[in-house]
């Protein structure tokens, strides 16, 4: 299933390039289940594609994953209760986050990278304006983590995306004004999403509506798979109040061997006076500011602090959340 729109669904009937698509809408027997974006479902009634028709969803396959988000951080509250499923069957999220004009916020990307361990997905960091920016601090943020990126600047040819995308479902994130919808239209010429500017202090307008799949064309010649793209709405904060504590720290792999020392049934807080993490950071075996993002991530979920608030370390040019 490739796209949603006002209840009707655009399904596909194969995974090859000329198969048709088909619009269906939900079956009253699944009851409450939710269709989303990357399902594979069961089809009956008219699935000839033709104009006009309609066929049902009668079925939804076993999800191999799925990717979630909450509109906010804190479990104790309504919207952080409330889970949207991104997208399932994903391989891959792909994070885009610009070098300028927005200035790269890590704070977002730590959620992102959160979010996809927790889905069970692999991360892919797509740092767009490079032409404005060099990207050592973000990169160099990111050390230890040996997180996979890709640079892309207006004049490149994008091969290098290409390749790490062939063959994959890969699910593209990013705050509004990175240049998200700049780069799907140019893997996907056909696509024609929407491209909005960056207002004057940085946020940009929100200018997709939707998540949609989209196959990315193949290389001429070739019959390899290139593999789908799933364009999703720019985002100003990615609520992980779904997520537990637990999962949470595995989304920080370069803090995980530290708490192996700390007392049982820690909190990692900074109020844990026996806390391994600070004994960590101060050997300089992972960054501070790594740390600290992670503890705001945990005050977060207890309703302290403002996840969608940017926030900023001392003498640190990156943005937080």
């Amino acid at each position: 299933m490739i796209a949603v729109d006002r209840g009707r669904y655009t399904c596909i009937l194969s995974a090859v390039s000329d198969a048709p698509t088909v619009t269906a809408m939900r079956a009253r027997e699944l009851g409450r289940k939710s269709v989303v974006v990357g399902d594979r479902v069961g089809l009956v009634g008219d699935t000839s594609g033709a104009a006009g028709a309609l066929a049902r969803i009668v079925r939804i396959a076993e999800r191999r994953s799925v990717l979630r988000r909450t509109a906010d951080d804190d479990e104790t509250t309504a919207e952080g209760r409330l889970e949207r499923v991104v997208v399932a069957n994903a391989d891959q999220l792909v994070i885009v986050s610009a070098l300028a004009d927005p200035p790269p916020r890590t704070g977002f990307i730590d959620r992102c990278l959160v979010a996809a361990y927790d889905a069970g997905i692999e991360p892919l960091l797509c740092l767009t304006k490079a032409d404005l920016a060099s990207p050592e601090q973000v990169l160099g943020y990111y050390a230890e983590l040996e997180l996979p990126y890709v640079l892309v600047r207006p004049d490149s040819d994008l091969d290098a995306l290409r390749a790490l995308l062939a063959g994959r479902v890969s699910v593209m994130v990013g705050h509004s004004g990175v240049g998200k919808s700049t780069l799907v239209n140019r893997l996907v010429p056909d696509a024609a999403r929407a491209v909005g500017t960056v207002s004057a202090i940085g946020r940009g307008r929100h200018t997709s509506t939707s998540a949609v799949a989209l196959r990315l064309p193949a290389a001429a010649g070739t019959d390899d798979d290139p593999g789908w793209i799933v364009d999703t709405p720019g985002v100003r904060s990615f609520g992980l109040a779904h997520v537990s504590a637990e999962s949470l720290l595995h989304g920080f792999p370069d803090l995980v061997e530290a708490t192996a020392d700390c007392p049982p049934n820690c909190a990692h807080t900074a109020e844990e006076a026996d806390c391994a993490l600070d004994a960590w950071v101060a050997a300089g075996r992972a960054d501070p500011r790594r740390l600290a993002s992670y503890r705001r991530l945990l005050a977060s979920r207890s309703g302290e602090g403002d996840p969608r608030e940017p926030e900023r370390n001392p003498g640190d040019p990156l943005a937080g959340s």
